[in-house]
């Protein structure tokens, strides 16, 4: 099969973010450790496991740095490799296994979605931690251990092969999920990253009647904007965005006013009836949500909330520099989001990919897919990706269903 390897290579690593700092995510993709080989297909782990041949595969921003070498070491020891990135997938189930209590029955040529941490179900860990126990996969505290190598999610595990891929990859059955027949690949390849919207929106603590700002409207930042709408009743929600495209698509999609990343501080002052305190304001969003993750941006979203109201980190941060005195002295609390799992919602929980399908299919999410490249044009689809703002795009995925590439074995890219 031919398939996207991302190696263990420092001089590649260093070249790559040279690449990036220089401008070219193109030469990032061409001189650092993402080749296009031919290799074999992953083999099961374990009973439970199946083979998935993808169908499309999602370009995210933790893929890009990862690409770029300006992802933090502070993964090193939950990444194994060389490992075949693609944690966004829809695919087609190749083979079955017996099911288990926690996991679907599922025939093989269903179309399923990946849910791709790799938490204790996936490493056949008995007892489940803590957070596994209560659902809460994202936050699993074995990724480094039971019978797979070292790998947060498929797409950075050694052991899993990922969707960018024209072959298969492996996948526990408790982490698929059937794809109605209702729904197109389009709409299926956004249910993971709207999975990690909704997670930092249901965490976000947004009252009803409350302000609510949202920094950044790329795919991330879109997507928490529709599940805001879906899930919570707030009063106000602004949307700083870059691009004009970005500004359409965010009032399209529930927000109230949508601005450039420039005049979203003054539209709050104004709606919060703040004054302005050198760069800060008095008052305030009660909840802004990062979807940039910069120190700039950070800085901007704790000068935007009021005292004691709630920043949520949706993006994937790099190494800040970042004063925090504002953190301190406004009692502001700062939280994280990542992954997905269960959610409480109503009087009970449920699985955060079951509310997302829902979200993705009542928002028409598909319609944020813009282009779809085949694998072997994957610098030109991953320079894409890292400039689809500017380029009038949102989301850009691989189509592992296209032409397949010309025999290129051990293709550097």
């Amino acid at each position: 099969m031919k398939a996207l390897v991302f190696e263990r290579s420092l001089p590649r690593f260093a070249a790559a973010r040279v690449a990036h700092v220089l401008g070219s995510s193109s030469r990032a993709a061409s001189l650092g450790p993402l080749r296009l080989v031919d290799t074999d297909p992953p083999e099961l782990p374990a009973d439970g496991w199946v083979h998935v041949r993808p169908l499309v595969s999602g370009i995210c921003g933790s893929d890009l740095a990862t690409i770029e070498g300006a992802s933090s070491r502070y993964f090193e020891p939950m990444v194994s490799f060389p490992f075949i990135p693609g944690h966004e997938v829809v695919g087609v189930l190749e083979d079955v296994a017996k099911p288990d209590d926690r996991s679907p029955a599922l025939t093989a040529g269903s179309r399923v979605v990946l849910e791709p941490v790799l938490g204790c179900a996936a490493r056949g860990i008995e007892p489940p931690c803590s957070p596994c126990a209560r659902g809460e996969t994202g936050s699993c505290q074995n990724l480094a251990f039971g019978h797979l190598s070292p790998g947060l999610q498929t797409g950075f595990c050694a052991d899993t092969g990922g969707g960018w891929s024209t072959g298969t990859l492996v996948a526990h059955l408790s982490q698929l999920h059937e794809v109605p027949a209702s729904m197109s690949d389009e709409e299926a390849v956004m249910v993971e990253p709207a999975a990690c919207a909704l997670h930092a929106v249901l965490g976000a603590g947004i009252a009803p009647g409350s302000q609510v700002a949202v920094l950044g409207a790329g795919t991330l930042g879109l997507l928490v904007v529709a599940a805001i709408r879906q899930v919570c009743d707030p009063s106000s929600l602004l949307v700083g965005a870059r691009y004009h495209h970005q500004r359409v698509m965010a009032l399209e999609l529930g927000a109230d006013q949508a601005l450039e990343p420039e005049e979203l501080a003054r539209a709050l002052r104004r709606r919060s009836r703040s004054m302005l305190l050198g760069v800060d304001l008095t008052g305030g969003a009660d909840v802004v949500i990062d979807c940039v993750a910069s120190s700039d941006s950070i800085r901007s979203c704790l000068a935007m909330v009021r005292p004691r109201g709630r920043v949520v980190l949706l993006g994937m941060p790099a190494k800040q520099t970042l004063d925090l005195t504002p953190l301190w002295h406004r009692e502001i609390s700062l939280s994280g989001a990542y992954a997905y799992g269960t959610e409480n919602v109503g009087d009970g929980r449920r699985r955060t990919f079951e509310l997302a399908m829902e979200l993705t299919r009542s928002a028409r999410l598909g319609r944020l897919v813009s282009a779809r490249y085949p694998i072997d044009r994957f610098e030109e689809a991953i320079a894409h990706a890292a400039s689809a703002g500017r380029r009038g795009s949102v989301k850009v995925v691989f189509d592992l269903a296209a032409r397949p590439p010309r025999s290129s074995k051990g293709r550097s890219a």
